[in-house]
């Protein structure tokens, strides 16, 4: 049983890294470093968390106490989220899909208990506009900027520092095994390509169009 879901997890870890866009660069962007990350492959950021970013992402997606998963993604995708949905689980298959659905929502509580208890101090107010769906999807997909391409923890380093990711990571790991966690990252990294993508994102999240 242990050997299967390390396999399964093993798997899941595979397909974040076939499936990462490359940007050609010369460096790591400041305060990203070489360093291994546990599901992305190199790439850790070590500054201070985009904490503003943060609170947009949690107010889009239904505030600290009623954030769910699909109202995220509808504010980010609009119209675009039935498809987007529909894209994920033909891709990944409707477990994994679950496994990114219940857990993000774990994951702010989990994060917000945590800055709580370091005495973090959230801002008050949000940026971009949660209400712009495809701003805040350009500043995610910023935050997820290495200078070697996006990577996904990069972006939740960038959330709330990679020392609280990390924490995330293992509360997750204890709550929801191993596997569950290497889903949430390799679906939600995903649907940052898909939203790059919709809205011709550069690499740093310049916005070229609209959905």
């Amino acid at each position: 049983m242990i050997h299967s879901r390390w396999i399964a997890a093993l798997a899941s870890i595979c397909a974040i890294a076939v499936t990462l866009p490359v940007f050609a660069a010369e460096k790591w962007l400041p305060q990203v470093v070489d360093q291994p990350s546990r599901f992305s492959g190199p790439g850790v950021y070590v500054g201070k968390p985009a904490l503003p970013v943060t609170l947009s992402m949690i107010i889009a997606g239904g505030g600290p106490s009623n954030f769910k998963t699909l109202t995220l993604v509808k504010a980010l995708a609009g119209a675009k989220t039935d498809a987007e949905v529909a894209s994920l689980t033909k891709r990944f298959g409707a477990t994994k899909v679950t496994h990114f659905v219940t857990i993000f929502p774990f994951v702010v509580s989990d994060s917000l208990k945590i800055v709580k208890a370091k005495g973090v101090a959230l801002p008050s107010v949000p940026n971009p506009d949660p209400k712009n769906g495809e701003a805040l999807a350009g500043a995610l997909w910023a935050a997820g900027q290495t200078g070697h391409g996006f990577d996904v923890e990069v972006m939740l380093d960038r959330a709330v520092s990679h020392p609280i990711h990390v924490q995330v990571m293992n509360d997750i790991d204890a709550k929801y095994g191993l596997p569950a966690d290497a889903d949430y990252h390799v679906v939600l990294a995903q649907a940052m390509r898909d939203l790059a993508s919709v809205y011709h994102f550069n690499a740093m999240g310049q916005m070229k169009g609209s959905m």
